[in-house]
């Protein structure tokens, strides 16, 4: 016999492992999670706070809004930071707002073809992209973004500046939290990103450098006048 077959012939002769009680297994991790969340409870506000520590920390720009006024809040910053083309989908009811909200010199572009036919022009002229993020873990600072035919992963990879939109109601304490609101075991989309701040990456020398895989630079939108206090989360 080869090497191979020697060792399929091992594993086929090893004794079975002992099956794992997946039941068993979430409720002690559930409890775990009660027990540390129980310590340590986070109100809406604490949430808040803890995002926004945390993608600052990450090198992040955050700033908190109402609904009324994140619109143009934003729309002044991206005339005044020089954006001239900005992706997002017009379709949806942020990005019909803040299409409305933008001052002449900022076009509105809507990611409405294939991206093999304007790859040059993705990644040469667009500016920024905005995305609305699902929801948000407040102890790391990450956004969780579930990306569509309108807004695709592209909005929040391919321009160097990635802005999102976070409503404070869908903020949970953790990934444990997260998962369990939202029953991410009856079914996950496709494809879900988590985003905890703008692309970076060291050398060999542990240089680090912003925008070498994404965006140099992420802009958060954290929408507060919430009626809902999301104590389930």
């Amino acid at each position: 016999m080869n090497a191979r077959e020697r060792m399929l012939g091992r594993l086929r002769a090893a004794p079975p492992a002992a099956a794992v009680a997946i039941d068993d297994l979430d409720q002690r991790i559930d409890a775990h999670y009660a027990a540390r969340h129980a310590r340590d409870p986070h109100s809406a506000q604490a949430r808040i706070e803890s995002m926004q520590a945390a993608l600052t920390a990450a090198h992040a720009e955050v700033w908190c809004a109402d609904a009324a006024s994140w619109a143009p809040q934003l729309a002044d910053r991206l005339a005044a930071n020089g954006v001239h083309q900005l992706l997002l989908d017009p379709n949806t009811r942020e990005g019909a707002a803040l299409t409305r909200a933008l001052p002449p010199s900022v076009a509105a572009r809507a990611y409405t073809q294939p991206i093999e036919t304007w790859k040059a022009e993705l990644f040469d002229t667009v500016d920024a992209g905005f995305t609305v993020a699902r929801s948000g873990l407040a102890a790391t600072g990450t956004l969780v973004l579930a990306p569509d035919a309108g807004t695709p992963r592209t909005v929040s990879l391919a321009p160097p500046l990635h802005i999102a939109l976070v409503y404070a109601h869908t903020l949970h304490a953790d990934l444990h939290a997260a998962a369990k609101a939202e029953r991410w075991r009856d079914g996950m989309p496709t494809n879900l990103v988590l985003i905890s701040g703008p692309s970076k990456t060291s050398d060999i020398q542990q240089t680090l450098a912003y925008g070498a895989h994404g965006p140099r630079r992420v802009w958060v939108i954290i929408v507060t006048d919430d009626t809902n206090d999301g104590a389930n989360r």
